[in-house]
């Protein structure tokens, strides 16, 4: 049987298990998709893997479904962190959807010299996450962090975490990461208006840091997100084997 819809729950999946929906749950499976006893939904929690649930109660306000089987194990994306600058609210939200969709373990919006986002809804862009790793198939769920400063996130940085830093000032310069290592990596994508001249000397002074360019053009903070997801997952990520 081909189970289509498919819910994230934060409850532990487990043969026999039963999950209770939340309200707003409910209303989607038996409001919005018509769902009734009977039916089935696959659940995952970004732990347990994708279960088979069977619909059991069905309510206008509530439900119950019981895990059946096991579908598909946990799959974990490649150890790999998106730090971004938060730009327009639908532009984020997109960052947000196709960074979970490609396959980023962490979301990490930093504030920069030219941020002209000065706060995040965190809850808001993780519900996002959640959302796009419903759509894509995922069965882990990406963390969003809260906002903080680039100049504290690489006060902090891990020595062990490469850097692929995406420069706008080498444009047009050859990019290449045929020589890097798998591991943990991190990527970083600036603000609509670039790095300042501060923050560029120290991000090229970083033992980690790889610089990139995206190409010849220059391009809008929610494409480069999707270019250097790209590059990155084409030659070190889980696109390749």
């Amino acid at each position: 049987m081909t189970v289509k819809t498919r819910l994230f729950v934060d409850q532990p999946l487990a043969e026999g298990n039963r999950v209770s929906l939340t309200r707003e749950q409910a209303h989607y499976l038996f409001g919005v998709m018509r769902m009734a006893v009977g039916g089935a939904v696959a659940l995952f929690n970004g732990r347990d893997g994708e279960w088979h649930g069977d619909i059991v109660e069905a309510g206008k306000r509530g439900g119950v479904l019981e895990c059946a089987a096991q579908m598909r194990p946990l799959h974990m994306p490649p150890d790999l962190w998106l730090c971004f600058a938060p730009i327009k609210k639908t532009r984020t939200d997109f960052i947000v959807e196709k960074a979970t969709e490609m396959g980023a373990a962490k979301l990490c919006p930093v504030q920069t010299d030219f941020t002209n986002s000065e706060r995040i809804k965190q809850e808001r862009l993780q519900a996002h996450a959640l959302e796009a790793a419903e759509q894509c198939g995922a069965t882990y769920v990406p963390e969003v962090t809260a906002l903080q400063k680039l100049g504290t996130l690489l006060d902090r940085w891990p020595t062990e975490r490469q850097l692929m830093f995406c420069d706008e000032a080498e444009l047009g310069a050859a990019t290449s990461l045929a020589r890097a290592t798998r591991g943990p990596w991190a990527i970083l994508i600036g603000p609509e208006g670039g790095f300042s001249p501060a923050e560029r000397a120290r991000l090229h002074a970083l033992e980690q840091s790889h610089v990139v360019s995206l190409g010849p053009r220059i391009l809008r903070a929610d494409t480069a997100a999707v270019a250097a997801l790209t590059l990155w997952q084409s030659a070190l990520g889980d696109w390749t084997t």
